[in-house]
């Protein structure tokens, strides 16, 4: 660690972007280390269920909100700056900057010691990209609040789970021949996410406030041609060929890689913008800082290792699409149908089943991702398309864990809205839908092997396309949602069936 003086082991933590990749992975880990740890989030139900809930003080905030920001920078030794828009709207600039003003001034006023900002690898001068631009823009300005502030400016980040290591694990997977554009021939600096969260980590010991930006990355400096060739060496899939096509412009490779990764548009075109530039570690004085990793910062090889290791083991701990998609509906529930006098189409089905209750619920929680959905699944495949042309996530996003799902998490074209495990599963709707749409699944014991299946569909439309929506696809609710039902118990008495034989 740097300068003199005691090295300060308990640092009052608050971590904002909780509820994202990074930040969910760092709040544990700083409160297993001994940190007392403030989380800031808009939606606190969404940590309701994580493992690490209780050992954190979740507050409910928001960046844009100055008002809500003074409590939860009181007390606060180090502040955690995680909150990136990725896939955010066209003036996301505009409110990444408003936001870090917030924070600047909430973090003076409250006497913050040391704020740790995680930025991008960007090469100094030059044109960047509008999301490394912003990126750039917030780290200055944190750096000028009178805080001070450590920068740390990270490429591609690779971990089960992470935006940058998906595109690169679909589309290497899925296609053994690529045409790509010419920048597939830029230098990055990849770093392993453990290594990541060993700088966020010892950034909470500095002796001394630093106000600085330090560039961090792992030992290896690839083509992102390479990073490609080198995972399907690790994954053991055949050599993959890449054909460079000079015309091959970055708006048709943003709709490329939405279309063959599950990463929805939003997403892949700051992944796309951000690999036009070479992004390598220039400057070294995070070593005057912060020492390595015990063992050596992880190779790319071995990182990739690790996250297809996890990914087997269903061992993610966060995902990319655990961020909510910008433009999705965030509205809770409709407790009932006359709810702000709006109109409130509604499917609702039921089914006593010869299961035990336990039994039923497992099915109903591992719904969705390679698990299906239990009923046509041509419709489901054919509506996840078009989700996907119309621009929105599609099926593809899959689901973290094969059984077990957690407020806030992303299934499929679904959110995980609110689980009371045993009993309740309600879905929010991110497809493309003119109007806001649930799925619920209620499960209620009849007795030691008698359960009853409640299931739901809401919709509430927008406009006259919304109703012209709902009666159209209203003739295959017959199909669909009778033969979830119908399915799902059917799967639970076999289980029932074959536990008690």
């Amino acid at each position: 660690m740097s300068a003199t003086g005691p090295e300060n082991t308990s640092a009052r933590c608050l971590v904002t972007g909780a509820t994202g990749y990074i930040g969910g992975r760092l709040a544990p880990r700083l409160a297993a280390a001994g940190h007392p740890t403030r989380v800031l989030v808009r939606t606190p139900d969404k940590l309701r269920d994580v493992p690490w809930a209780d050992d954190v003080d979740i507050v409910k905030g928001d960046l844009s909100d100055p008002a809500t920001l003074e409590d939860a920078c009181r007390d606060i030794d180090v502040l955690y700056y995680l909150v990136h828009s990725m896939g955010s709207a066209a003036k996301f600039a505009d409110a990444e900057r408003e936001s870090a003003l917030n924070v600047a001034a909430a973090a003076r006023k409250a006497g913050v010691r040391q704020i740790v900002y995680l930025g991008g690898l960007h090469p100094p001068g030059g044109t960047l990209s509008p999301h490394l631009k912003s990126r750039a823009e917030v780290g200055r300005i944190l750096r000028e609040s009178g805080v001070p502030c450590l920068t740390l400016q990270a490429g591609t980040v690779i971990g089960s789970g992470s935006a940058s290591f998906e595109m690169i694990r679909h589309l290497t997977n899925r296609l053994p021949v690529m045409t790509t554009p010419k920048w597939v021939h830029n230098k990055i600096q990849p770093i392993a996410i453990r290594d990541v969260l060993h700088y966020l980590l010892a950034a909470a010991q500095l002796r001394e406030p630093v106000n600085q930006a330090s560039d961090i990355g792992g030992p290896d400096v690839l083509t992102y041609e390479s990073t490609m060739k080198v995972y399907a060496e690790v994954a053991g899939l055949r050599k993959r060929r890449i054909l460079v096509l000079p015309v091959l412009t970055p708006r048709l490779a943003k709709g490329w890689i939405s279309l063959v990764t599950p990463l929805p548009h939003g997403l892949a075109a700051p992944l796309v913008e951000s690999v036009q530039c070479e992004a390598i570690a220039r400057e070294h004085s995070i070593e005057d800082l912060i020492a390595p990793p015990e063992g050596g910062l992880t190779t790319y090889r071995e990182a990739v290792r690790l996250a297809l290791k996890r990914i087997e083991n269903g061992d993610t701990e966060t995902s990319w699409s655990n961020a909510t998609i910008h433009g999705a509906p965030s509205d809770a529930l409709p407790s009932d149908p006359d709810w702000s006098g709006e109109t409130v189409y509604t499917d609702f089905r039921a089914r006593d089943c010869d299961a035990d209750p336990a039994d039923l619920w497992d099915v109903v929680e591992s719904i969705g991702g390679e698990n299906g959905w239990y009923s046509f699944p041509l419709a489901w495949s054919v509506r996840g398309w078009i989700d996907r042309w119309a621009g929105g996530v599609g099926l593809r996003r899959g689901r973290r864990d094969p059984r077990r799902l957690h407020t806030g998490e992303a299934l499929d074209f679904w959110r995980v809205e609110y689980i009371e495990r045993g009993r309740v599963l309600r879905l929010r709707a991110e497809m493309k839908v003119p109007g806001r749409a649930w799925l619920e699944f209620r499960v209620t014991r009849l007795g030691p092997h008698r359960a009853r299946l409640d299931q739901r569909a809401i919709f509430v439309p927008r406009g006259l396309a919304g109703r012209a929506y709902w009666y159209s696809v209203l003739p295959f609710h017959g199909l669909v949602f009778s033969g979830m039902l119908a399915n799902v118990s059917n799967k639970a008495e076999r289980a029932d069936l074959a536990v008690a034989s």
